[in-house]
């Protein structure tokens, strides 16, 4: 069992309230109120946008130069692919990038990215990673689950583009994984508590 099958495991019952929501369910048969799936729209690009700040953070995180491209990767493809497509797909629903922009942030959206960025703050790049791990890995979970939907792709089904869409998220966010070197911890100190100790002169 994979590292963050053991993470899913331990946590099975949110894991599944959170991947089978009734939101996602109402997207696959199209029943989903439209006022709701705006409000999603519009959080969901200014999550983006701290998502995008998080993958700045591992970057700075990052304990090797191959860790730093795969994070460098991953903050290009959200600025330049991910959000680009989020706001041609917006404008079909009457979203401009300024109803976007200007929107104020919901409790919720902000709770979970001042949670991931603070867990990266204060952690090592694992930790931001497990932190990031139920949207990155998640979503896609739920990209393949819609996308399995015989309904989701129905010509009546008000969301089967952003459905598909979801595929190529899902592609896009495959590049921030946890790698297996990072589940054993070496037996040496990282390299930020390293530099911390180098600082104060501690042993």
């Amino acid at each position: 069992m994979s590292f963050f099958e053991r993470l899913k495991t331990e946590a099975s019952v949110e894991w599944r309230a959170y991947t089978e929501h009734p939101f996602t369910n109402g997207l696959a048969d199209g029943s989903l109120p439209e006022a709701a799936f705006r409000h999603y729209l519009v959080q969901d690009y200014l999550f983006l946008i701290e998502f995008a700040r998080a993958y700045a953070l591992a970057v700075y995180k990052s304990p090797r130069l191959a860790d730093m491209r795969e994070a460098a990767a991953g903050l290009s493809a959200i600025l330049d692919v991910e959000m680009n497509l989020h706001v041609k797909l917006c404008a079909d629903w009457g979203l401009s990038p300024a109803d976007l922009e200007q929107a104020p942030p919901a409790a919720e959206m902000l709770a979970y990215t001042r949670y991931v960025l603070d867990a990266g703050m204060r952690g090592d790049l694992l930790a931001l990673k497990v932190a990031l791990a139920p949207c990155v890995i998640g979503y896609a979970e739920i990209a393949t689950r819609l996308a399995s939907r015989p309904d989701a792709d129905a010509a009546t089904n008000a969301y089967r583009v952003w459905i598909s869409a979801c595929r190529r998220f899902r592609a896009l966010r495959r590049i921030f994984t946890l790698a297996p070197a990072m589940l054993t911890p070496p037996p040496q100190l990282s390299y930020h508590r390293h530099r911390r100790r180098r600082r104060t002169g501690s042993q």
